[in-house]
């Protein structure tokens, strides 16, 4: 005994063509340039929100302390607790090897002031480039890294 075939679904049948567009059912993203960003953390919810995206971001943030300590470096991970004293951020230091824990509630600014490194590599800006150089003629090339310099 068996059941029913895929291909005898009605939409397999003959005289049914299936049409990709229809197919689609997420619309795109548009991403958010954050690069030079200084929010206002003048709410609860405004430092939560732009620590989230801090945690996003592909490239170095500086962080303010409400004693007046400046932090760049790459925010590496986040725990966000019932209030800002339980929520912290872990950040890589940019001039150091260790790895620093800073609570929510200790975070007086907040500026994204390094570049962001994945910024424009997208999947079609690297086809583009392929097929640029594909038809320049060029031979056994590859597309490299950028330097992060």
């Amino acid at each position: 005994m068996s059941g029913p075939r895929h291909a005898d679904r009605p939409s397999h049948t003959e005289g049914s063509a299936l049409d990709p567009d229809s197919l689609e059912v997420a619309p795109g993203r548009r991403r958010e340039t954050l690069e030079g960003w200084v929010p206002q953390l003048a709410s609860e919810e405004e430092l939560r929100m732009a620590l989230e995206k801090a945690f996003d971001y592909r490239g170095d943030v500086t962080l303010t302390t409400k004693d007046g300590n400046k932090i760049e470096g790459y925010v590496f991970d986040r725990a966000v607790g019932p209030s800002l004293s339980l929520s912290f951020v872990r950040i890589f230091p940019k001039d150091s090897s260790n790895r620093l824990k800073i609570a929510f509630a200790d975070i007086a600014a907040l500026a994204f002031t390094g570049r962001d490194t994945a910024a424009g590599k997208s999947w079609e800006a690297w086809v583009r480039k392929y097929w640029e150089k594909k038809a320049a003629g060029e031979k056994n090339f590859g597309l490299q890294p950028e330097s992060l310099e």
